[in-house]
């Protein structure tokens, strides 16, 4: 079987993490590579070209791109690639808002033949596929409620970077890091169609959030907790969920960083009968992460046999998208002073 030809556009520590897991698939091959901060215009390196300059690289003999750029060029670079006959894979958020997902679509629905994925890394994770596991077999019962609190110590870095800022960012911690969260209460739950909320920038004074906290209540009425904190002093993520006959409890993840503790899910059952004030356990520590190198693997595999995407397809990412701005637009101060639109 060929190889497929891939492009990477935006080689900071995303793209590079990238670069290192596509070379590990048989049927993939990096030909070609995009950044700003390539000082030459075009330049060769173990074979591969370096551009620094999108629109070359968009030029090349491509049958995959990956897409891992700053929030306001994300969906355009998308659609371009789509345009010209590309398969497409993005990192999170899809873009600066929810129009940009919509836009993406209709591309997509012109170029069928076409694969689109997006970069929802935390469902590969092994203690994300246990919890899946747990509920979709319904032993422990079905979900009462979720509650998760995802945060960083900063929008880094201190100083701003691009993440600070609105115009290409489009939003803060909320919309980069919290969107995981969200993206995988969804892949719980199912979607939710009511929202409360309080969003921030009190503490660092950028012009997006610093924290966001939001009421999610889906149509049987079933609630989801959520912070989304960049005061979160010593790095942290945690989602609790509470099930009719029992509970899991999920905490650090494994990251580059490895800033965020051990990974691991504990789970067990409600024991209403038990008076000795004991409650068994079962508890599974992951040692190793692998969703980077699955994700693209899946990806791969999804092209080369020509089969749908299931998990983060583009209608994943529009709903996610959704929830996001339902929350920015659930606290009216913080909607009027960003303009934000009922998404």
């Amino acid at each position: 079987m060929k190889k497929l030809k891939v492009g990477i556009a935006g080689y900071g520590i995303v793209g590079k993490r990238r670069h290192t897991y596509i070379d590990l698939h048989p049927n993939l091959e990096v030909v070609a590579v995009c950044d700003q901060n390539f000082k030459d215009s075009y330049t060769q390196k173990d074979g591969i070209a370096l551009y620094s300059n999108i629109e070359a690289l968009l030029d090349c003999d491509l049958d995959l791109l990956f897409v891992c750029l700053t929030n306001n060029v994300a969906a355009k670079t998308t659609i371009s690639g789509l345009n010209r006959g590309f398969h497409v894979f993005c990192e999170k958020p899809p873009g600066m808002d929810v129009n940009d997902i919509k836009k993406v679509i209709e591309v997509e629905k012109a170029n069928p033949k076409l694969k689109l994925k997006y970069g929802f890394n935390h469902r590969y994770h092994d203690s994300i596929r246990k919890a899946l596991e747990i509920i979709q077999s319904e032993e422990y019962g079905s979900i009462i409620n979720l509650r998760g609190v995802y945060g960083k110590s900063r929008i880094i870095p201190f100083s701003g970077g691009w993440r600070s800022k609105r115009e290409l960012a489009g939003g803060g911690i909320l919309l980069d890091q919290g969107i995981h969260m969200l993206d995988l209460m969804r892949l719980f739950c199912g979607d939710f169609v009511d929202v409360k909320s309080y969003v921030s920038n009190n503490y660092w004074k950028h012009d997006v959030e610093d924290n966001a906290y939001a009421l999610l209540k889906d149509s049987s009425g079933r609630v989801a907790m959520l912070n989304s904190s960049a005061t979160q002093w010593q790095h942290k993520f945690r989602l609790d969920i509470s099930l009719t006959d029992g509970y899991i409890e999920l905490s650090g993840i494994l990251s580059g960083s490895k800033s965020y503790g051990e990974e691991k899910i504990v789970y067990g059952r409600r024991e209403e009968e038990s008076n000795n004030g004991q409650m068994e356990s079962i508890t599974i520590k992951f040692l190793q992460d692998n969703s980077w190198r699955d994700e693209v693997f899946e990806f791969a595999d999804t092209i080369l046999n020509d089969t749908k995407i299931y998990s983060g397809n583009s209608l994943d990412a529009l709903e996610t998208m959704k929830l996001v701005f339902k929350i920015y637009f659930g606290d009216e101060e913080w909607r009027k002073k960003n303009n934000i639109q009922r998404p």
